[in-house]
């Protein structure tokens, strides 16, 4: 299967409400992630390294920060006359009553015309808050190589405490048998990425058939009930993968990335994650400052001590200030003596002069974003 013959779609703005706190005021696809990175960039890296050329992004509500950072999709190549990428906002017909779709299936509905009108044979469905660095050419060839009707990329370990999240029993050939759906999560087992690959012509069959029995589950309405009809396979994702269920699998995706092994499985330089490019000056480092185990991004300006954090770009750290088990992101601003410990701070945050937060690994303390304490 030739990469080039695959229509990306990636849905920006799923399981939001997993993630209220950072997605008050964005969409999911661009929350900050790993010092310099949106979650989007993962899904859509994928897709650009394989070779896919045509990415349609389903957003929802929100998404001004996401279209500012995807821009015309130059950093992934995706800025050309043919194919590229592609914003899908929601959509409604004069007949509608209006609103935002309400689920995967109403915005598959909202863009078929997108889909339809594409040339390419296959469709890759995916969302973004899984962080994985997949090589998506070796669930093309396992498609072909099995002959399925779908194939949907899984990984094996704690299932995520998510909405309508599907694990997979799979026989030895690795076709799916069974398909359960739980939102509770917590037990092992082998859990659906939301990945999945199959032809337009059936998606759109899928799609025709959802819209006239007026279906609204994706997961349980269009996969697990045709898991006997259809040929279901599975393909095992290994490596660095996190799926995000809430502020804490956040906070804890982020700290594995001081960890050596983790960062060179997720950013091996045979598939490199693209983002956004800012021109910023190198981090400066004051007399006072002590930096130790830390991610620390362009333009940040250091005259405290940091440890075991990760700053995004343009953080301030004032002087006699400590910054321990933190996420500081873009913009940020930690003053002369303050204390901060398991604390997230969102853009353009503020932590004034002497004031102390101290959180927990298993309940880390959030600022919002612009927020004074």
């Amino acid at each position: 299967m030739r990469a080039n013959n695959v229509l990306g779609i990636i849905y920006a703005s799923t399981y939001d409400q997993s993630l209220p706190e950072l997605t008050n005021m964005r969409t999911m696809g661009s929350v900050p992630f790993g010092g310099r990175y949106r979650l989007i960039d993962f899904p859509l890296s994928n897709m650009v390294n394989s070779g896919i050329s045509k990415v349609g992004v389903i957003t929802k509500s929100n998404y001004r920060s996401l279209m500012d950072h995807l821009g015309t999709g130059k950093p992934w190549d995706l800025s050309r006359k043919r194919e590229g990428m592609f914003i899908l906002p929601p959509f409604n017909s004069a007949e509608d009553s209006g609103g935002l779709f309400a689920n995967r299936i109403d915005a598959l509905i909202g863009c078929t015309s997108f889909i339809s009108s594409s040339t390419n044979e296959y469709v890759l469905l995916c969302d973004c808050n899984t962080i994985c660095n997949i090589d998506l050419n070796l669930l093309f060839d396992a498609h072909e190589q099995s002959g399925a009707d779908i194939t949907a990329a899984y990984c094996h370990g704690t299932v995520p405490a998510l909405s309508n999240t599907m694990t997979f029993d799979l026989d030895s050939d690795g076709r799916i048998k069974e398909i359960a759906i739980s939102s509770t999560g917590g037990a092992e087992g082998n859990y659906s990425l939301n990945v999945f690959l199959l032809k337009k012509s059936l998606l759109e069959r899928l799609i025709s058939q959802a819209a006239s029995m007026h279906y609204t589950d994706f997961e349980r309405d269009l996969i697990q009930a045709n898991v006997g009809a259809l040929k279901i396979c599975g393909y095992k994702t290994e490596g660095f993968v996190v799926t995000l269920d809430s502020l804490k699998s956040f906070y804890d995706a982020n700290m594995a990335l001081l960890d050596l092994g983790n960062r060179s499985e997720l950013f091996c330089r045979e598939r490199p994650v693209y983002t956004k490019v800012r021109d910023e000056v190198p981090a400066i480092y004051g007399l006072g400052a002590d930096v130790k185990n830390s991610l620390i991004a362009d333009g940040c300006k250091i005259e405290g001590k940091v440890e075991n954090s990760i700053l995004f770009r343009g953080v301030t750290i004032g002087k006699d200030a400590v910054v321990k088990n933190s996420i500081v992101m873009q913009g940020a601003y930690v003053g002369s003596g303050a204390t901060l410990n398991s604390v997230i701070m969102d853009k353009i945050s503020i932590i004034k002069p002497d004031k102390s937060l101290c959180g927990t690994d298993t309940f880390p303390v959030y600022v919002g974003k612009g927020i004074v304490v």
